[in-house]
Formats: C-alpha cells, structure tokens, sequence
C-alpha cells in the first residue's frame, strides 16, 4: 500500500512547525469545570495532564496502583486501584470523561470500559502509533491498517505485541464508546519526565562533550511529541469534545538528527563532534534492537515511514508545537534535578564503554 502526504496536509503540518514555542490552547474560552477521570496520571504524560486541567479548574479523580511517584498530587483525589480488577472504588460514581493512559492489555480496557459506560459521556484513549501494522511507507495517517494481536490471552508485553495490544484495546474503546471516544495515538513521548531516556539520551550525551557516535547521516529525520504538547491536546480533547483517532507527532521533515544535536551542541556549549554511523553498521551492531540508537530509524527498509508519519489530522484540530530548543532545555534541566543513580545510568543510548568500542570499529573501517 502506497502513502504519500497530500498538498492540504503538507500545508496544514509546514503551518504546525511554524507556530511560536509554547503556543497552546489556552486562549481558547474558558469551559465549564468538568469531572475528569484519568486512569493513571502519574507516569510520563499523566503528570502533565494533571496539571494542565487542574489549572483550567476542572475536578479530577485520579485510579491507580499508588506505587508509582505516591503523593505526587496530594490536592486531587486518588483511587487505589488495579486495573486487571477488581474496580469496585469506580463503582457508584459519574464523571464527564475518562481519560485512558495507563490501558495495555485489551481485557483491563474492557473491564473499565464495561464499567464506566453509562457513567461517563466520553473517553478518550491514550494509544501509540505502534498500533499500526507497519511502519514502511511514508506519511501513514489515522486509517492505516492496524496490527493484529496474535494472543488475546497475553499477559505480558513484548516488542512483538506491543502494537497488537494496543490495537485491541482501541478497538474495545470504540465498539463500547461508539462516536463518544477519541483514540490518541503518540510517537515517543519526550521532554521533562521522560524517563525512557530515548530522546533525553542525545542532549545528555552531547552536553558531556567529545566524540558522539551519530546515527545515519544529519539528513536522517526524526518524529516525536513534546509531553506538554501532548497534553494540551488532551485537554482540548476533553474540553471541545474532540473525537477520532489521532496521530501525535511533530510534522514529517520538521526535525532532523542533524538539527537534533547540533541544538544540542549549542545549548549546552559543550565541544561534541560527530561521527556519523551507516545504516549497514548500525543494522550490524544491533544497536536499534538493543536500545543503543534511540528516536532514529532506518530512513530506508520496513522501519522508513517510521519518522514521517502524518500529524495532519490533529493539527487540523489545533494541535500545537513548542520549538526543539525549549524541548532540549527543559530536558536538560529536569535531567539534572534527577537522582544521581538515574543520571549516571539511563535506561537508553550508549554507555561510555560501548560507545568507544564502536567509534574504534569505525575508524578501523574508515
């Protein structure tokens, strides 16, 4: 199946890239507060969310586990609660609209599903664009194929079925939700809170300086969501009544890899160089599979729509996009406010060791 990015879309996404750091959706009228359930809300993008409705006055309930950052909003109510069951905290009470970001497993969404329909007028369902089936032609917008999940029964997450289950679990939303749900499907989640470390890893690792190992070549692009741009979407989500399925990304070809470092370079007045790495020794070395080169994809193969999905259709709706220098500095500042032992280990890129042994294999090929 062949995608391309029609004239109407690249107008609508070269005029997303344009718009001033940090324009959001609070010029928009003041609503009514409204009762917002969010299942989750204190992992990456919850916290974020939190705040922006919080501010804008509405009443939030918070349902989790409570194991994860514990008394993080001591002023908003929180449900404890597992989301493989039971729910009966749930049981009883009304809210406006649910909001859906910690659903990964099709039988979970169900059970909540279940439960809140005829409780809540809307909700809305934080997806991924892993739930796609592929990711090879350029431009995939909202109804591409979707994955298929080979075992409904999984009980744990894996590369392999990550997508299917996300699939799954929009499909529940929407057969139970009808027209009253909306599906927010985001690339990589980055800025303040990522604790995945995928984007952070390249500010981090170019502010210590030296030779950085570089993936592809500068040209290669890169797609992903500024956390708080993320929310502001949902909030408008959950205040305009927002329905469908969106993708959340920059627009395709706004970022490079190239511009990804050198702004980081420049912001953190640091003395990087970069050697760039091929495709071929990248493919060779494992380094996507093993979390070593993080955000890139292959520009060419299965991967190569990978960073150029289309954003189209939420930009459309007003979704918004703060600038890659105030990404990377607030990056960069939350990640020096981290605990010593998260800072001197991240969760993704490269270690020192790795990188080293790598840039040697380089040079050795050169």
């Amino acid at each position: 199946m062949s995608i391309s990015i029609n004239r109407r879309e690249a107008l609508l996404m070269a005029g997303a890239a344009t718009l001033l750091a940090g324009e959001t959706f609070a010029a928009e009228p003041k609503v009514k507060p409204m009762k917002v359930l969010i299942l989750g809300g204190t992992g990456i993008s919850g916290p974020h969310l939190v705040r922006e409705l919080r501010a804008a006055g509405h009443q939030l309930t918070l349902l989790n586990r409570g194991k994860r950052n514990p008394g993080l909003f001591k002023d908003v109510e929180t449900l404890i609660g597992d989301r493989a069951g039971p729910l009966d905290v749930l049981k009883g009470r009304d809210w406006d609209v649910v909001v859906d970001n910690s659903g990964y497993f099709p039988k979970q969404v169900k059970l909540s599903a279940e439960l809140l329909k005829g409780h809540t007028q809307r909700y809305v369902y934080v997806s991924s664009i892993s739930a796609y089936a592929d990711l090879t032609p350029p431009g995939i917008d909202e109804d591409y194929q979707l994955a298929e999940l080979k075992d409904p029964d999984a009980t744990e997450i894996s590369n392999d079925n990550y997508g299917g289950l996300k699939a799954a679990c929009e499909k529940v939303v929407e057969q139970t939700f009808g027209d009253n749900q909306a599906v927010i499907r985001p690339s990589y989640i980055v800025g303040p809170g990522d604790s995945s470390d995928r984007f952070t890893y390249w500010p981090v690792r170019v502010a210590r300086g030296g030779e950085v190992l570089a993936p592809g070549t500068a040209a290669d692009t890169v797609q992903f969501i500024d956390v708080r741009d993320m929310a502001d979407f949902m909030r408008a989500c959950v205040e305009r009544k927002i329905k469908g399925r969106y993708n959340l990304c920059n627009p395709p070809g706004a970022v490079t890899m190239g511009e990804l470092l050198d702004a980081s370079k420049r912001i953190s007045k640091s003395n990087a160089s970069f050697t760039w790495a091929s495709q071929s020794f990248i493919e060779q070395q494992k380094l996507v599979e093993n979390g070593e080169i993080p955000i890139w994809a292959p520009p060419v193969g299965k991967e190569a729509g990978a960073t150029l999905v289309s954003s189209a259709r939420a930009v459309a709706q007003g979704l918004r996009f703060r600038d890659l220098d105030t990404t990377i500095k607030d990056t960069l500042a939350w990640h020096e406010q981290r605990p010593a032992e998260q800072k001197a280990k991240l969760r993704a890129g490269l270690t020192a060791d790795r990188e080293a042994e790598l840039l040697k294999q380089l040079k050795a090929l050169a």
